[in-house]
């Protein structure tokens, strides 16, 4: 990677997994707004049913982490936070149009499988009880392996779970130590035949950027990891954001790579993965050349949301339940509380637990559409966007900070190629996409909001 374009543009950046990114959410956003949003999500695209599921408890808290994580909490709380997340669930359905289908349930957290899992079968048959599916629904997990013996991964197959991801994040066990993470506690050909043998897609999800790892750690990482043959591998840039997870300062006094490291470390991800067969999908995905992903890709169909990449066609609008959980609603975005006790008793009292929120104006829905696509598809095309979304080329050029002046400056610094037609990244430019999603954001102006940074 160019040294000089890291240095020009490695600056804080949104993520854009939401657009607004979660910090413009705000408090106005009331209970009342969020069931009107629901209620208004029956009219409006996509039709599909995604439901995410926050399991905020992990039995050790990682130093890296920037997730809504909280410490194991006794048997009866974790009791109590099921039957208040079922309450929930069961005050939601009844807003949603009968005749929509569920594409994608998604357990997050936390560790979710950090609580007996017999609460997680009886979530998924509640879900699955009011509404039909989709052809080959995605009900998907994230697993901390540290914690699980043959017996578990079997109960979660059996409660339904057709993909897996594996958060190992790194094979160096130097480097597990460094951020307070727990090995697999079983070795992972073991729980890739388990998994295998009943049909169970699985997702190795690695970070890099952490304390002790060099580019040769990581390449070693990842030679075991294709070993395995995955389908789905995901490779997390670590964001450093101490105002977030003050544990992160830790990982100062340990070291962290500097900028350039962590791009070769990139580099040799993307290396190794894509000599081994697998298609770079994203910002962090690597798949196999026949998944779905890939082929939405080539298509430029690829999606995302808080939970990661997927297909317009599993892409639903995002229900949410759980402590901090986030709705993902055409419209307009709502957050749960942060406290588990006031969640709980606030879904005891019969009310909603939404502490903020955002409405999106039609400006802002442009906007949204606009980096979503490119974020996601690595190019924009704007009559096809245009046909997407219904609305003309010009008016969308209207609704969003178009700069042919910035254009011009990241074809020159090879970022992107570009014509009237079509805006397109480069492979050169790739780590950079932020950067280029950035320059369309009318809200970036005068920014003064904490981002991480690219690389």
């Amino acid at each position: 990677m160019n040294e000089d374009l890291i240095a020009k543009y490695n600056v804080p950046t949104p993520r854009y997994t939401s657009y607004p990114p979660a910090n413009y959410f705000h408090d106005q956003f009331t209970n009342e707004d969020f069931e009107k949003a629901v209620i208004a999500s029956n009219e409006t695209q996509p039709q599909n049913l995604s439901f995410y599921i926050h399991i905020p408890f992990c039995r050790h808290l990682c130093h890296y982490c920037g997730c809504n994580s909280y410490p194991m909490a006794k048997d009866e709380v974790i009791a109590a936070y099921i039957e208040a997340l079922k309450k929930e669930i069961r005050k939601v359905l009844p807003l949603l149009d009968k005749n929509r289908k569920i594409s994608q349930i998604h357990y997050g957290g936390g560790s979710p499988s950090s609580i007996p899992l017999h609460y997680l079968k009886e979530i998924n048959e509640l879900l699955l009880s009011q509404f039909s599916c989709t052809d080959a629904p995605e009900i998907a997990i994230e697993c901390h392996p540290g914690y699980l013996d043959e017996n578990n991964w079997m109960e979660l197959i059996k409660a339904g779970f057709n993909r897996c991801s594996i958060g190992v994040q790194d094979f160096n066990e130097k480097v597990l130590k460094g951020v307070n993470r727990r090995p697999s506690l079983l070795n992972m050909e073991t729980i890739f035949g388990l998994l295998r043998a009943h049909g169970v897609s699985i997702n190795l999800d690695f970070i890099y950027g952490l304390p002790y790892q060099t580019v040769q750690s990581f390449e070693e990482t990842l030679q075991k990891a294709v070993s395995l043959k995955p389908d789905r591998l995901v490779t997390f840039s670590y964001a450093h954001v101490p105002w977030v997870n003050k544990a992160m300062l830790i990982l100062e006094k340990n070291g962290l790579p500097s900028p350039q490291e962590k791009s070769g470390m990139y580099d040799a991800a993307k290396r190794i993965l894509t000599s081994n067969g697998y298609q770079s999908v994203g910002l962090d995905h690597f798949v196999l050349p026949d998944d779905d992903l890939n082929k939405a890709l080539q298509s430029g169909q690829l999606h995302r949301n808080f939970q990661g990449y997927c297909t317009r066609k599993t892409t639903g609008q995002v229900y949410a339940f759980g402590v901090t959980a986030i709705s993902q609603l055409s419209m307009a975005y709502s957050q749960n509380t942060k406290n588990i006790p006031e969640y709980i008793q606030k879904m005891n009292d019969g009310e909603f637990s939404i502490i903020k929120g955002y409405t999106l104006n039609k400006e802002e829905q442009i906007a949204k559409e606009v980096i979503t696509t490119l974020m996601c598809n690595n190019r924009l095309n704007w009559k096809e966007l245009s046909s997407h979304i219904g609305v003309d080329e010009a008016d969308i050029k209207h609704a969003i900070s178009y700069s042919e002046d910035s254009l011009a400056e990241f074809a020159k610094d090879g970022i992107i190629t570009y014509s009237p037609e079509e805006i397109k990244i480069t492979p050169e430019g790739f780590l950079f996409v932020r950067n280029v999603a950035a320059s369309f954001d009318p809200l970036m102006k005068g920014n003064t909001k904490l981002y991480s940074k690219p690389v």
